[in-house]
């Protein structure tokens, strides 16, 4: 594929990102019936699922930018395939915000663009510099998502079970990143890319 597809494809996956509902090509983890939860407990059920799929809506357009400017064909088969497998968190955590009756957040088109730009940046850095950042950011991820597997509702094992196969998901990117040639990143740039998350996870919680 011509940069010039590339980059009409990226502007398609943008869209869909953000404005359709993406289809799963796996069966969706959190099928059973509900539990009963209040209304405190499914709000807060509801929020933290919604900074999850802000979460795969940034590793989306990350994985796009990455795969645009990566030099190398096999490190972009490898972002592609993490991108597809990151498209079945995006619908699972999408569908997860339905049932709970809560809403995806408003901002989605901005962490789309941010996302891209930073993943576009890294890969123009190089192929082992490229890998190294898709490793750090699944480490994070993963990170993120025990904490999640700590706050949401005892009962609430729908969504538990969501966040505990994205967890092994991400795990197992990182470690294919760090495979195929990754290089650790220097800290600061592990510092940033933690202050980037955390302000993305405590505006996505409320907006």
């Amino acid at each position: 594929m011509n940069k010039i597809d590339q980059i009409i494809t990226t502007f398609d996956l943008g869209l869909r990102t953000v404005f359709a509902s993406p289809h799963a090509g796996r069966l969706y983890p959190g099928a059973g019936p509900e539990a009963d939860m209040n209304e405190a407990e499914r709000s807060e059920a509801a929020a933290l699922m919604r900074v999850n799929h802000v979460g795969e809506v940034c590793a989306q357009a990350l994985y796009a930018g990455q795969s645009l400017t990566a030099k190398n064909e096999s490190v972009r088969a490898e972002l592609e395939q993490a991108a597809r497998e990151e498209t079945d968190h995006l619908a699972w955590c999408e569908q997860r915000i339905v049932e709970l009756g809560g809403r995806k957040s408003l901002l989605n088109p901005l962490w789309f663009g941010g996302a891209f730009a930073m993943g576009a940046a890294a890969g123009l850095l190089g192929d082992k510099w490229n890998l190294g950042f898709l490793a750090e950011t699944e480490r994070q991820v993963e990170a993120h998502l025990d904490g999640h597997l700590q706050q949401l509702p005892e009962a609430d094992a729908k969504s538990r079970a969501v966040v505990g196969q994205m967890k092994v998901d991400e795990a197992r990117h990182a470690q294919t990143a760090v495979d195929h040639g990754g290089a650790p990143l220097p800290q600061p740039v592990k510092w940033a890319m933690r202050f980037a998350a955390d302000v993305m996870r405590k505006t996505a919680s409320r907006v």
